[in-house]
């Protein structure tokens, strides 16, 4: 019988990837078994539609990353951010022979869980939620139990871990613990490219919005980086793969120089961007919709069509029944969109006016 397209591409695969490839023959499986292969596309080309067809996918057009729902249209997204760190780790597995189809669908994936309003709302959900909250765990969540009607997107398990472990916080870059790290290189790439994406397009938007000028940025950083955002991503990307390519030992690699450099810009960005007063003002604004909804939805159903249809919730009777509220609540919240979250909220808090006639 004739290879099917996928099984030509499976094959192609292990005569070009590296050694260190995570080969979509070899996966470990999806979160529940399917009997059914598609004859076109492997497994981790299965994911990356998936995850892109997806409902969520498509809200994070309408989802802040830095700037809370600006006006200006050049702003980045958080849907913008996922297609740069696609972008950006999709080219480093490509110089480096890695899986490009899995670092695809985990760049694809990585921030399906984040909040409206950013790192505001996020930060508000952690609060609020007896378990805390976390985007990244959302985001597992969600492909696996939200999407698709409560079906979820049955990822693989190499998609899964390394929406799982993408996010590094304040950590380290490549942190010598290889626990914090996603299992392939694949998601370990998307980790780095996350990293030189946002400070990259944040720094942009910053500038944009008259918040820094170009000559703010220490001159020994330029000296490294450049002076464009596109000179500063090629600077970061080529420093990985060719720190990577030598080192040849199965893990990546980053310049001490480049590391110190990338640290310190992150540090830059930090009190002079996301510590500024003009951000941090709507940050706290942000905090407010989000708590004043979680509080208003304990208490009420969600709405169907109209907030007049969110009568009274029953009274929970036992401990089960509270946590499940909570869950739903911060479920229901974390998909909204920026906008959705500001009309719902004017919906429901804001006076209405009353006419004369």
């Amino acid at each position: 019988m004739e290879p099917t397209i996928r099984e030509q591409l499976e094959e192609q695969e292990k005569k070009t990837l590296s050694p260190y490839a995570c080969l979509s023959s070899q996966s470990r499986g999806r979160f529940s078994r399917e009997q059914d292969q598609c004859d076109l596309r492997t497994a981790f080309q299965r994911d990356r539609d998936r995850i892109i067809h997806s409902k969520t996918f498509r809200r994070l057009k309408h989802k802040t990353q830095v700037f809370l729902a600006p006006a200006g249209d050049h702003y980045r997204t958080r849907l913008t951010h996922v297609l740069e760190v696609s972008q950006i780790a999709r080219s480093m597995a490509v110089c480096l022979r890695l899986n490009e189809y899995l670092t695809e669908a985990i760049a694809l994936g990585h921030d399906l869980g984040h909040t409206p309003f950013g790192h505001a709302g996020e930060f508000s959900l952690n609060l609020l939620h007896p378990k805390g909250f976390k985007h990244f765990r959302q985001s597992l969540r969600i492909v696996d139990f939200l999407e698709n009607d409560g079906k979820g997107l049955n990822l693989t398990w190499e998609v899964r871990n390394g929406i799982l472990k993408h996010s590094k916080g304040y950590g380290e870059i490549l942190p010598q613990e290889t626990a914090e790290l996603a299992a392939t290189l694949e998601g370990q790439l998307v980790r780095v490219a996350d990293i030189m994406a946002y400070v990259n397009h944040d720094m942009d938007d910053a500038l944009r919005a008259d918040m820094l000028k170009p000559a703010d940025l220490p001159q020994h950083l330029r000296d490294v980086l450049g002076d464009r955002s596109s000179q500063r991503i090629n600077a970061m990307v080529g420093d990985l793969v060719y720190t990577t390519l030598a080192s040849n030992d199965g893990r990546l690699h980053l310049s001490d120089r480049m590391n110190e450099t990338i640290t310190e810009l992150r540090t830059f960005l930090y009190d002079n961007v996301y510590r500024n007063c003009r951000v941090h003002n709507e940050f706290e604004k942000a905090q407010r919709i989000i708590r004043d909804l979680y509080g208003f939805f304990l208490q009420h159903e969600f709405p169907e069509n109209s907030v007049a249809s969110c009568l009274l919730r029953h009274p929970v009777q036992s401990v089960q029944q509270e946590q499940q509220r909570h869950r739903q609540v911060c479920d229901f919240i974390a998909g909204m969109t920026d906008r959705y979250a500001l009309a719902l909220y004017a919906q429901i808090f804001m006076p209405k006016p009353w006419s004369v006639f």
